[in-house]
Order: structure tokens, then C-alpha cells, then sequence
């Protein structure tokens, strides 16, 4: 078995718990996800099943999108409503939805994000959230984030507006509604999360655990997985004839190739074989997602 599931999160798991669970359902251990999700949040998680799980690493498309709710008067120690309050204020009378809406533009496009204590980002070789969990807060340096658009959808209660966000890799929402927050003069807090793509996934792809466990027990569990080609989509193609396929498959380059230098996605009678790099007229395997014989 091999392919992408693309999993519907739910509230209450780890990525790592998803991880667990699937090798009990698909009887493998060979399996990894990209784009981890807080064990509130909900939605798109690739996961990679059995040789795909070699193209964890290889996404080129990590952009990301949400649909959150922020929560205004309230923060907390990790940035959304699970955490412990630490402040709480009330909203100023003329704070509305065009008050919101009037400072997302401040968002949108490349910046500067400092990630948060509860976080899986790693300083000095340990996750965060690990210091945080011991009431400790390590110095931590912003990164470059980029958020492609900033939308707010609507207004779901007197203190929680609704939120759409497109961005790039490693952006965190909890931060950015946080942000949102102070430019209002109003501390802020994530109430609800949902990604809605990941790279080239959508939540219209996405299958829960009880649709998954079905599909296992009759038989047709692979019929739920995407090919791992999905991931090299935006790739030039290049095909091979069956000399070229077993040289590679073997390890060996495939010269005199006419294609640009650069990725190729590597085909032969329309059957996916993987991942070659072409450089001055040489092609050479990359990744291969079928036996090599």
C-alpha cells in the first residue's frame, strides 16, 4: 500500500496520535504526516502511507490555509482558549467589525513572526512547549512568515469574529490573532481552528476515522489514497523509455536527456516512477516511489 490519506483531524488528537492510530488501521508502521496541527485544531493532515512516506520532505507547495475564530478580551499562556487566562479586558465600545476589519490589511504579506512558547519549534535541540510545560520561557528570534490574505468572514458573538487566512510555511495562527489583538489595544486569544488546505490538499479530500476504518474492513481502504504524485504536480514531465526506466531504477544516470536542468517528474507509459534531477544533459534519480529491480 502506498499513497497519501488525506485525514480529517479531529479535536482532541495529536498529528502524532494520527500517526498512531492509522498504523493500527493500515497494519503499517511505515507511515508520516506533514504540516502539524495543535491537538485543538481540526482539518487537513496529509498523511503518508508506505514508500509516499519518502515524499514527506520533498513538498516544494506548503502554503497553508484557516479558518479561525478570535476571541478579543481574553489571552492566555498558549495562545488559545486551552491554556491558563493570564489577562482579561473589556472591548471598548466602538470596537465592531469594521474596527477589525481596518487593521487586517497590516498583515498581509511577508513579516516577521516570534513563535510561541507552546510551539514544536526547536531551540538549543528541545521543542518549546517542553519549557513551557516547566514554566520556563526561552529566548526566541522572529522568523520570516508571509500571509497571503487575511479575511474576516464574520461575527460569531459579541467577542469572537471569524477569520480566513492564506499563508505561508510556518506561520501560527494563535500568534497572528494575537497580533490582531494588540493592534486592536485588546488582548486576544484563538477560540477555534480549521485548516482547510495544506499544499495542494483540500478539506473536500479529507476523510475522518470512521470513513477510514470502513474502508479497511471492506477491502477498499486504497481507494482512498491519493497518488504521490500529487506532490511533484507542479513538476515538468519527462518521459522515459524502458532503457532509461531500468537504468534508473538501478541507480545510473540517463544521459543525452533534453530537459531544462532541474526537478523532472518522471514517467513511462504514463505510470509514475518518481523524482529525477536533469543537470547539463544528465539525468539522475532523485527519489523512486516503485521497486527497483
Amino acid at each position: 500500500m502506498q499513497g497519501i490519506l488525506i485525514v480529517d483531524k479531529p479535536a482532541g488528537f495529536t498529528s502524532f496520535d494520527v500517526v498512531a492510530k492509522l498504523r493500527g488501521i493500515c497494519k503499517t508502521r511505515k507511515i508520516g504526516h506533514s504540516g502539524t496541527l495543535d491537538p485543538m485544531a481540526t482539518g487537513v493532515l496529509p498523511v503518508f502511507i508506505g514508500g509516499a512516506a519518502k515524499a514527506v520532505d520533498m513538498q516544494q507547495n506548503t502554503d497553508k490555509a484557516y479558518d479561525a475564530v478570535m476571541l478579543l478580551g481574553r489571552r492566555t499562556d498558549t495562545g488559545d482558549v486551552t491554556g491558563e487566562t493570564l489577562e482579561e479586558a473589556p472591548l471598548p465600545p466602538n470596537l465592531d467589525e469594521a474596527a477589525v476589519r481596518q487593521v487586517l490589511d497590516r498583515f498581509l504579506g511577508p513579516q516577521m513572526q516570534l513563535p510561541p512558547m507552546y510551539s514544536a519549534v526547536k531551540i538549543n535541540g528541545q521543542p518549546l512547549y517542553k519549557a513551557a510545560r516547566r514554566g520556563e520561557t526561552v529566548e526566541r528570534k522572529p522568523r520570516p512568515v508571509t500571509i497571503h490574505s487575511l479575511t474576516l468572514t464574520g461575527r460569531v458573538s459579541e467577542r469572537e469574529y471569524a477569520l480566513h487566512v492564506a499563508c505561508g510555511k510556518g506561520t501560527y495562527v494563535r500568534t497572528l490573532v494575537e497580533d490582531i489583538g494588540t493592534a486592536l489595544g485588546v488582548p486576544a486569544t484563538l477560540a477555534a481552528l480549521r485548516r482547510t488546505q495544506a499544499g495542494p490538499y483540500t478539506q473536500e479530500q479529507a476523510v475522518g476515522f470512521e470513513q477510514i476504518q470502513q474502508a479497511r474492513d471492506e477491502g477498499r481502504l486504497e481507494q482512498l489514497l491519493l497518488s504521490v504524485e500529487t506532490v511533484f504536480a507542479h513538476l515538468p514531465v519527462w518521459q522515459v523509455d524502458e532503457t532509461g526506466e531500468k537504468r534508473l531504477r538501478n541507480g545510473a544516470p540517463v544521459y543525452r536527456c533534453a530537459a531544462a536542468d532541474g526537478l523532472v517528474r518522471l514517467r513511462r507509459d504514463g505510470a509514475f516512477l518518481g523524482v529525477g534531477r536533469v543537470k547539463n544533459g544528465t539525468l539522475h534519480t532523485e527519489k523512486l516511489f516503485v521497486e527497483r529491480e
